[in-house]
């Protein structure tokens, strides 16, 4: 069987009965169920949540993003091989932890298949939140060009690039581009403060000015957990960005929950322990594959200037990568939620055909 086969690439043309448009993300596609299967999957399999909430199946894909593009390899091979089961299986784990550790639920109800969550439907914060213990990426970048507040918070001099931080700082951005909020930028994924956010916590989907403590709280203690965890497995995670919304339980009570992933080398920066001791920088994320491809192309400008978009599609979409690139993000990606699940990653061989099988036979949602 060809690595090609055992790639889902393509995520939005599953036979999933639905009476909305699917949406369809860099990396998931999301299906909402009509309101007749929403009762009856809540009804059947006793979701905690109100009778008539809406449903949605969310199917991750194995499609690789940078740089805000699509990239595929040679041979038809146009995504990496157990990437999708990868990040679904770590932010599944994560997210059951949280829950163990009396901190939030999820958006998640369901797991049917790797690839595929059952999730509800939240009403988002618009903040992409983000803790970071050590100093490194864009805040160094910025750092090192003489910048010291970062949204609100001022950092002391003297720091050197990829050091631990005095403490984890919470440092967030927007999520999507917010309008009429005095002294927010009208752009996607600007810096906003604690002071921008308490503001306007309304225009950041807040229910109230405790609900900014309370998120902050499940950043700081769920950055912790995942720390923590990773430690134990001689791996330092770096920094992570997470996004939180609202649902409601069945008794129709409103609760502040995780949602989107956590803790995945799409969203984090890992390193390795060992390596580390050693004076050298090995990431666990996708980080490796983005310096691969600013070391790759002769240009590296077309990949970092927004103003050179057109540019930057036309590399992706004209440039097939081989096949031991492909397998390297894969090995990456694999090997890190190996490491955290702690057993072998479930592999499909024809993910696809699995799909259409388990939705139709075990949660009557294709005809």
């Amino acid at each position: 069987m060809s690595l090609a086969d055992q790639v889902l690439a393509v995520n939005d043309d599953l036979p999933i009965r639905t009476d909305k448009p699917v949406h369809s993300g860099k990396v998931r596609s999301v299906y909402w169920l009509t309101p007749a299967d929403s009762a009856r999957l809540i009804r059947e399999k006793g979701y905690d949540v109100p009778a008539d909430a809406p449903l949605a199946i969310m199917v991750i894909s194995d499609r690789i993003s940078a740089f805000d593009c699509i990239w595929q390899g040679v041979d038809g091979l146009n995504g990496v091989p157990g990437k999708g089961a990868a990040l679904n299986a770590i932010s599944s784990h994560w997210f059951k932890l949280f829950k163990e550790k009396g901190l939030a639920d999820s958006h998640i109800l369901d797991i049917p298949h790797p690839f595929v969550w059952i999730v509800q439907k939240a009403r988002p914060v618009m903040i992409e939140a983000i803790a970071r213990q050590y100093i490194t990426g864009s805040m160094w970048r910025a750092y090192k060009n003489g910048e010291r507040e970062f949204c609100g918070i001022t950092l002391p001099e003297g720091l050197q690039k990829d050091q631990k931080l005095p403490e984890t700082l919470i440092t967030p951005s927007t999520k999507g581009v917010l309008t009429g909020l005095e002294g927010v930028p009208e752009a996607d994924d600007v810096n906003v403060s604690r002071a921008d956010i308490e503001r306007h916590y309304q225009g950041f989907n807040f229910s109230s000015l405790d609900d900014i403590d309370r998120y902050e709280v499940l950043l700081k203690e769920g950055f912790n957990v995942i720390s923590d965890a990773l430690a134990a497995l001689d791996q330092i995670f770096v920094d992570t960005k997470f996004e939180f919304g609202y649902v409601h339980d069945a008794a129709g009570r409103e609760k502040l929950i995780y949602m989107d992933e956590v803790g995945t080398p799409d969203s984090s920066r890992i390193w390795d322990g060992p390596a580390l001791r050693e004076g050298e920088i090995i990431e666990k994320s996708k980080e490796g594959f983005r310096q691969w491809l600013l070391n790759h192309f002769p240009d590296p400008d077309i990949l970092l200037n927004k103003h050179r978009m057109p540019e930057r599609f036309a590399l992706a979409r004209d440039n097939k990568l081989p096949t031991e690139v492909m397998m390297d993000i894969s090995n990456t990606y694999v090997g890190i939620a190996e490491k955290i699940i702690g057993h072998k990653l479930v592999r499909s061989a024809h993910p696809k055909q699995e799909i259409i099988e388990v939705l139709r036979e075990q949660y009557g949602l294709i005809d």
